[in-house]
């Protein structure tokens, strides 16, 4: 679990519980039905004082905000808090974090144990329709050093109101103008995801990892995911005419997974990134890069 701060939205467990509920509501999900999927006492074993108490103030949290708040449940959490788990941890850092950590969870407290007078109604969210460009759209623009580059727009991810183009970079780099047959010798970067499953379990959860396993020589020990850069619907609109569309590539549905994420708001940013990754490649200092060819992951019509 990564704990990134003394909040109590904070942190893989925390964000993946508090909005786990906040979507399920959002969604229509009957109250009944919420709390039989994120019960306030989870009863998992795995988790220790500290991570218990993670889960406990995120479920708490939006319990309170959508009118779930009892007297047992509050009960409950305050036994949690007082184990002193958090504050403990927090304190093993430095007494500063320790005490900061303490103050969080007494205004918490204060918070929460109140009624809630204005229940948080159910947000809908506007969906996206008039996209700029479309999945599996094979994009290129031509950086200020008169050089084009390409990527695949892998996917156009939708939530809570936010809409992304997900690019994945490709190694074209050439002063002429892309068509798709020239994508065909290049790769696409990634980066390798270690895994404990046994082979069948990893083919399960990622179809199409075989392919990557073949070409690496066989090895069946990872998940691959790759390199996507997301650019925001509004963002794009500034400059989407910057980018051609030369045709479609598919990356393999499996394969689309992420393995490196970064967001990039403009035009330069974009740029810069792709002026970076071609930096790296000429170095050979791919760091947790890594690379394979376009026909590796992609299905590409013979």
């Amino acid at each position: 679990m990564a704990t990134d701060g003394v909040k109590i939205i904070d942190g893989d467990t925390a964000h993946d519980t508090y909005w786990g509920i906040m979507d399920l509501y959002d969604s229509g999900c009957d109250l009944a039905d919420i709390e039989r999927k994120y019960p306030l006492d989870n009863g998992d074993d795995s988790y220790d004082d500290f991570d218990d108490e993670i889960y406990v103030t995120s479920c708490g949290l939006a319990y309170w905000e959508i009118g779930l708040m009892t007297p047992s449940r509050l009960e409950f959490i305050r036994a949690v808090i007082d184990k002193g788990a958090g504050v403990e941890e927090w304190n093993s850092y430095s007494e500063k974090e320790g005490k900061a950590r303490q103050r969080v969870l007494n205004s918490y407290w204060q918070k929460i144990s109140q009624p809630n007078a204005k229940i948080r109604a159910r947000k809908k969210y506007r969906k996206i329709t008039n996209f700029h460009f479309q999945p599996d759209d094979l994009l290129t623009f031509q950086l200020s050093d008169g050089h084009y580059v390409v990527a695949i727009c892998a996917t156009i991810d939708q939530y809570r109101g936010k809409c992304h183009y997900m690019l994945v970079p490709t190694t074209y780099y050439n002063t002429q103008k892309p068509v798709l047959s020239d994508l065909y010798s290049r790769d696409i970067l990634g980066h390798r995801i270690g895994s404990g499953f046994p082979p069948e379990e990893i083919i399960a959860m990622q179809p199409g990892i075989e392919r990557v396993w073949n070409y690496v020589g066989g090895k069946t020990n990872f998940f691959c995911g790759v390199y996507k850069l997301g650019v925001d619907h509004k963002d794009l609109a500034a400059f989407s005419q910057r980018l051609e569309k030369i045709g479609t590539l598919q990356i393999v549905e499996g394969l689309k997974e992420t393995g490196i994420l970064g967001y990039e708001s403009s035009f330069e940013e974009l740029e810069a990134s792709f002026f970076r990754i071609k930096k790296d490649i000429d170095a050979e200092k791919l760091g947790i890069y890594d690379k394979w060819p376009v026909s590796v992951l992609c299905n590409i019509e013979s």
